[in-house]
């Protein structure tokens, strides 16, 4: 598989590269990015491979990201049309001011046309949500964006980090009114942190929505640089700031790396491999700081797990989900099925009923 394997995003129209090129760490601002001419050499590396798709936010690196971008697309015509680029709003930037920042009317409209500068194009590919915001009515963010979708401004609606009930309310209040429907989510997803396979992946797969999974390393603890025992990372500020992975993590870190061994990948690589076979993801967020850190992540395009290689992976790192995911697990079929075998899949009995008769 290579960048140029286009995928469809979700049931949409829209294709997009396996590795989508996250931007977060692009400008120094915070004290954990990349420099400028870092960050060039890593764009054109990703456009040289043929990717397409590039991730921002409005507030990623105090808007240094988005500006890098506009600077780096302008500087060669033609190649920001080729591009399915994305961005985010909700990060306040205006200190101090109430509707800065959220998803109002004001606020999404106000910081699109901050983006807008910054990229220096005039529209958006994919335009994210960032947030819940618990404040504002859910219609009239999808009205604003609606109607920016109208103007030309943006042409796909999606929503990072919210919640599956509101998710749900908000797409299905869309196609109600005959508005934008959400077509993609981007969520965290990894080896270390599942959690969305509960209600969020189920969503997508069920509405056709595509999955866009960031920090599937797990901020590093995935890259194969920690190990049990050992104090420290090989980045020390960033250690510094996140920690050590629990007695859990290192576990599923563990396992990681046996399986790593065997396929004579690198960590870094399998993590990404497993993620990208996922049901429902669509593609999954690089974010690299270095050009080396680029190559390596490009690896995980190649690896090949074996089924019993999935299998521990999976084994090791199954999450602890909400309820009801466990109870519908266990007993779902059981109830519905009584025995029978559906699907190729036998369903347990349920131990009071007698299978001879039906007794009322």
């Amino acid at each position: 598989m290579a960048l140029d394997s286009y995928v469809g995003l979700g049931r949409s129209g829209l294709k997009v590269s396996p590795f989508c090129l996250g931007a977060m760490n692009f400008g120094e601002d915070g004290g954990f990015g990349c420099t400028v001419e870092e960050a060039e050499k890593i764009l054109q590396a990703y456009l040289d491979r043929g990717g397409n798709f590039v991730d921002t936010a409005n507030f990623y690196t105090n808007g240094h990201s988005e500006a890098i971008l506009g600077d780096f697309l302008a500087a060669r015509p033609g190649v920001r049309d080729r591009l399915v680029l994305a961005t985010k709003f909700y990060g306040n930037l205006h200190l101090g001011d109430p509707n800065g920042g959220g998803a109002s009317r004001k606020a999404i409209i106000g910081q699109l046309e901050d983006s807008l500068r910054r990229l220096r194009t005039d529209y958006i590919d994919l335009y994210w949500l960032h947030n819940h915001d618990r404040s504002t009515p859910v219609e009239e963010t999808l009205r604003t964006l609606d109607d920016l979708v109208t103007a030309g401004k943006i042409r796909y609606v999606g929503f990072s980090d919210t919640p599956a009930w509101f998710t749900a309310k908000a797409h299905t209040t869309a196609l109600l009114r005959d508005w934008t429907p959400v077509t993609a989510l981007q969520m965290e997803y990894s080896l270390l942190e599942r959690t969305i396979e509960g209600e969020l992946i189920p969503l997508a797969q069920d509405t056709g929505m595509g999955v866009l999974a960031w920090s599937p390393l797990k901020s590093g603890y995935l890259s194969g640089k920690y190990r049990r025992g050992r104090a420290t990372s090989a980045d020390v500020r960033r250690a510094a700031v996140l920690g050590q992975p629990s007695d859990v993590q290192f576990t599923v870190i563990e396992a990681l790396a046996t399986v790593a061994e065997a396929t004579g990948a690198s960590p870094a690589a399998v993590a990404l491999a497993w993620l990208r076979d996922r049901p429902g993801v669509s593609s999954t967020i690089i974010g690299p700081r270095t050009l080396e850190h680029f190559e390596a992540n490009l690896a995980g395009l190649d690896v090949r797990l074996t089924p019993e290689q999935t299998a521990t992976l999976d084994e090791v790192s199954a999450p602890t989900l909400n309820f009801p995911y466990d109870l519908n697990q266990r007993v779902g079929r059981m109830l519905k099925y009584a025995g029978a075998t559906v699907d190729g899949e036998p369903s347990a009995v349920y131990p009071p009923l007698l299978a001879s008769a039906v007794r009322y």
